[in-house]
């Protein structure tokens, strides 16, 4: 099965969860085809038969490209096996309203764009403080200091939040239903 895995990246994190997605993709014995969707060009002269796409939250929307694609491609994606991986550090928070909140933001790509995945994993990012300017790291190191789960955070070093583990079970779970998929 050829298998989109498409994605936008900030600041570095979700660039490495698709790439993971990728190569575990390509072990289980299938062809990922990795794909920016912020250049814009065209991933493949063939179709892939499946996608899955990730995304991060930033001030509470996804990247305008990603939005775009999604709703350029959305009957494409409609007619195949799709899954979709929202990276934000809030579903890592201790307080539910906030997961229920980054939870939200997937709800809401959903009825703006019309995509329906099969699929929906909430996945945590990470700080990466090497990537910040000066304003962006004020503010994150004021919202890890209210935070009870960034402790250790110093603003310095980066840290990563991600649950590998998580996101392998929801590639393998995902890819076991794409392959018994019928249109």
């Amino acid at each position: 099965m050829i298998i989109l895995v498409g994605y936008t990246s900030i600041e570095g994190q979700t660039r490495k969860i698709a790439s993971a997605i990728a190569e575990q993709v390509e072990a289980r014995g299938h062809r990922a085809v990795l794909f920016d969707v912020a250049t814009m060009a065209e991933y493949s002269l063939e179709r892939p038969e499946a996608a899955i796409l990730c995304a991060p939250v930033h001030g509470g929307r996804y990247p305008a490209p990603f939005f775009d694609f999604v709703h350029r491609e959305r009957g494409w994606l409609n007619g195949v096996p799709s899954a979709f991986v929202s990276v934000s550090l809030m579903i890592a928070s201790e307080y539910s309203e906030e997961q229920d909140e980054a939870r939200h933001f997937a709800d809401q790509l959903i009825a703006e764009t019309g995509w329906t995945p099969r699929e929906i994993a909430h996945v945590a990012g990470a700080l990466r403080f090497a990537e910040y300017d000066f304003f962006k790291r004020w503010m994150v190191r004021r919202i890890a200091a209210k935070a009870p789960a960034a402790e250790g955070v110093s603003g310095k070093a980066d840290r990563e939040f991600t649950d590998w583990s998580q996101v392998a079970g929801f590639v393998d779970g995902w890819l076991e239903k794409a392959l018994a998929y019928e249109p």
